[in-house]
């Protein structure tokens, strides 16, 4: 009877780990990044000058980002390693620490955006400095970052999530007071312009989507969570929770970004100083309210925090990877945290240096999107698994149009500087 009971516990508990909702998570932590500063300062520029207009830039890029997170998320899966581990076995060590650098140098980008989003946050809410603000960021940060590495992967996912759903709140909640008009939200969906500036924040809201650290990370996360006993799943049942878990995630985060635009939209098209994140929360706060405008803010704290947590875990894989060495999560925090603190403490405008770190971010992309499509195209490495033609042609698809818009929008920059 004894041996009965504990089969039954047993059997129960794997068919539990088994079932959907325990296999999801890994894309919702990934996700964060396409909810970060750097996507909120974009999307409400895009929203107050030209209305609804860009609406379908969001859809497109969130469509190319689901694909991208899913190549990323099966090469993790099915060779029990992520995308810089992989390529890390491939390279010479000369190529290989260049590849190192570049990538090195694109999670310092993304930790500048994240950390003075925070910081912007902590400043609206509670008038702290800047770089104070960028120290507390970095420090609870590094305390999300403790859940994870003594607590496991689940706890973790847990807490990240958790942020993502605060995230959601914050920015969706302007628009339970706000009017949208909906006739014209659909109108935006058609592919238009108004302009050149106009093409050229379109080229920044797509080709600076799709976050070189979110690749990185991703393959990661998964392999953390199902590299050990999880293994018994079949890879098949797992590559479809897989694909559900990016969708739902993913679907999310486009959701939180198309709301940001539509805020924009119905509440400040035309307000001035709306291009600087402490320009659009005043002009939501005395438009909606200081309730809506609290919201806002802390949505931005909250998509700081989870962002910088996130970013940190990249680049310690990145690190982990390329490097062949296991860095303290400690000094991972210290070497990506520095940068952002001294644009904080330089006196930098903050909104202009989350643009700039997306135009710098945007030069990474091609050096992980390019090997992640090739590698889930290789059959040596990835075996009955391996992307067939039509997933191939989409995936090149996507980077062609990603990279030529991120070229479009370092050139169209440069102009403009």
């Amino acid at each position: 009877m004894a041996a009965d009971l504990e089969s039954a516990r047993t059997n129960g508990s794997v068919g539990a780990r088994r079932s959907l909702p325990w296999l999801l998570g890994p894309a919702f932590v990934a996700a964060v990044a396409y909810v970060d500063p750097g996507n909120v300062a974009a999307n409400v520029t895009a929203g107050a000058r030209y209305g609804y207009l860009l609406v379908w830039v969001l859809v497109v890029a969130n469509t190319i980002a689901v694909l991208v997170q899913y190549l990323s998320a099966r090469l993790g899966l099915v060779t029990g390693h992520s995308l810089p581990q992989v390529l890390g076995d491939r390279m010479r060590r000369g190529p290989r620490l260049a590849y190192w650098a570049q990538a090195e140098l694109v999670a310092a980008a993304t930790d500048l955006a994240e950390v003075v989003g925070g910081a912007i946050a902590l400043r609206l809410l509670f008038g702290l400095p800047l770089v104070v603000g960028g120290l507390i960021v970095g420090a609870v940060s590094l305390g999300l970052l403790m859940v994870q590495s003594r607590r496991g992967q689940r706890p973790f996912e847990g807490v990240v999530i958790g942020l993502l759903v605060v995230i959601a709140v914050g920015f969706l909640a302007g628009l339970t007071v706000a009017p949208v008009d909906w006739s014209s939200a659909a109108g935006g969906l058609v592919p238009g312009f108004d302009g050149p500036d106009s093409v050229l924040l379109a080229a920044s809201m797509l080709g600076a989507t799709v976050m070189p650290h979110a690749i990185y990370v991703h393959s990661s996360l998964v392999r953390d969570r199902f590299g050990g006993a999880d293994r018994a799943i079949p890879m098949g049942r797992l590559l479809r929770a897989t694909r559900w878990d990016v969708i739902g995630s993913l679907g999310l985060a486009g959701t939180v970004n198309i709301a940001m635009l539509l805020l924009a939209a119905s509440a400040l098209s035309g307000v001035a100083g709306t291009d600087s994140i402490d320009g659009a929360h005043a002009a939501i706060t005395t438009a909606l309210g200081p309730v809506i405008g609290t919201a806002f803010a802390i949505g931005l704290l909250a998509s700081g925090l989870a962002s910088t947590s996130v970013g940190a875990y990249a680049g310690a894989t990145i690190m982990a990877g390329l490097l062949h060495a296991r860095v303290p999560l400690l000094v991972r925090r210290i070497v990506t945290l520095i940068p952002a603190l001294v644009v904080l403490a330089v006196g930098v405008d903050p909104t202009r240096a989350l643009v700039l770190s997306q135009v710098l971010l945007s030069l990474g992309i091609p050096f992980a999107l390019i090997p992640l499509v090739r590698l889930n195209g290789d059959r040596a490495l990835m075996g009955a698994h391996a992307a067939g033609r039509r997933l191939l042609v989409l995936a090149w698809s996507a980077v062609g149009l990603v990279v030529a818009l991120n070229v479009a929008l370092v050139v169209l920059t440069v102009r403009a500087a």
